[in-house]
């Protein structure tokens, strides 16, 4: 059997620093320099801003220790789409899979080539459709270093994360007046003096919950991480504890260093403060910081969404070919040049649309989080359904799963909400017909296939 023969499996090959990397690239992405502000906005209290960036950060290391579970139980390349497998059978997984291939990450992928586009139009234009060249430039670029090997992909996002976390780092030592010169006094009023409305907070936690967003990808890299079964519990523990530290160490920089006044007036609050504390080069670095930011939630989602495709592809005889592993190189080559294609189609939706970035948040939201529900409550089934002894078991359970599920069944909700107020939830309704049309043309075919055998 040559390396790249149909049944060749994922090899462990992965290092833990390589996995926080891609965990942490996923994660951290360009939200984080614009949230902020919103948030801010939204409650008008520096006391509610905080107390609802740490409420994220503990709803969604609730879902992670959701996560850990399943992934240590059930170690394999399609992660959660394995998960719902396990729980609901193949129907209810493919469509999953599929909204994963045709919305959830080839949408982020096309979102974020928008953002990376944006910002090298500012450096290097391309003429009048500069930052669509861009966006199918970085698309087709990544592809290429991913095709490479999962060694080489990983490196790349290591080093895209360290840059990225600097970028971040350096908006903390604006904020905090760390070796620069004395910033403006500011005066904020005292915490919790102002209370918002309860659905204001529930809009502000839907913006920080979008920004702590992609940490569940971590189960696609179980079945390829080096060590022992418990090494993906430290590896999504540890992940989140570093972008949860940063996320409110980062809010609390530009509070400290712009208040909460001008922070929520503000259309780029960081490149206001680094601007306030290093002079216009200060500004120019965060619009480099951005881009990276773009660039490492990439290629973190390319090495995550090609391993769905691989997955459907060893589920459905129809689809056989995106099954095909690359051991040498720990890659599905089939299932990639699958996802660059469908990534490019996106850029060239996005680029027919107003705006193409938030064209791509309207129609991957409600199904991303939908999905997400569902691998929640898979939890409580998969409990009952099998009894296995379980290498990690999820702590103060049920009301850990409880909190994650209700969490994701809100912003599913809001999500919705916020498509149907644009016009574009039919948008993501269709691709789930198309979804189940397909399901049943393979389900017709393998009917077919057996009756004739």
């Amino acid at each position: 059997m040559s390396a790249n023969d149909l049944g060749a499996l994922p090899q462990r090959l992965l290092s833990p620093i390589g996995a926080v990397a891609i965990i942490v690239g996923i994660v951290i992405g360009a939200g984080i320099f614009k949230t902020p502000s919103l948030v801010a906005e939204i409650t008008g209290d520096v006391g509610w801003a905080l107390s609802l960036w740490v409420g994220g950060a503990i709803i969604s290391l609730a879902g992670a220790l959701c996560y850990a579970e399943l992934a240590t139980l059930y170690p394999h390349a399609g992660g959660d789409y394995h998960f719902l497998t396990r729980a609901y059978g193949k129907n209810v997984s493919f469509l999953y899979g599929w909204a994963k291939a045709m919305v959830i990450n080839t949408g982020s992928i096309a979102l974020l080539a928008f953002v990376f586009g944006d910002y090298m139009t500012k450096v290097v234009p391309l003429g009048p459709h500069s930052v669509i060249y861009w966006a199918v430039a970085i698309v087709i670029v990544l592809t290429i270093i991913n095709l490479v090997g999962i060694e080489a992909s990983a490196n790349i996002q290591t080093a895209l994360t360290v840059v990225e976390i600097s970028g971040l780092i350096a908006i903390m030592i604006a904020g905090f007046g760390i070796f620069t010169s004395p910033l403006p006094p500011v005066i904020n009023p005292p915490l919790f003096s102002n209370t918002p409305q309860l659905g204001m907070l529930g809009l502000a936690m839907v913006f920080v919950l979008l920004t702590f967003g992609g940490w569940n990808e971590s189960a696609y890299i179980s079945a390829e991480l080096k060590g022992s079964l418990h090494t993906i519990v430290r590896v999504i523990i540890c992940s989140l504890l570093i972008i949860s530290i940063i996320y409110i160490l980062v809010n609390m920089a530009l509070i400290n260093g712009l208040g909460l006044k001008q922070l929520a007036n503000s259309k780029a609050a960081s490149a206001d403060l680094l601007g306030l504390a290093f002079g216009p080069i200060g500004e120019k670095l965060l619009g480099l910081f951005v881009g990276i930011a773009a660039l490492t939630s990439i290629n973190a989602t390319m090495i995550v969404g090609a391993r769905t495709n691989f997955a459907m592809g060893e589920d459905w005889h129809g689809l056989r070919r995106m099954a095909h592993w690359e051991s040498s190189r720990g890659t599905p080559r089939f299932a990639y040049l699958v996802q660059g294609a469908i990534s490019l189609a996106l850029v060239g939706f996005g680029a027919l649309q107003s705006d193409g970035f938030e064209a791509m948040v309207e129609f991957t939201a409600p199904v991303f989080w939908s999905f997400l529900f569902l691998v929640g409550i898979s939890l409580f089934i998969l409990r009952a359904k099998d009894q296995k002894t379980r290498v990690f078991s999820v702590p103060l359970y049920p009301i850990t799963p409880l909190i994650f599920c209700m969490a994701s069944a809100y912003l599913a909700y809001s999500s919705f909400s916020y498509a149907h107020s644009k016009g574009a939830v039919l948008i993501s309704l269709y691709v789930m017909l198309v979804g189940l049309v397909a399901l049943l043309i393979l389900r017709l075919k393998k009917f077919l296939n057996s009756d004739l055998t």
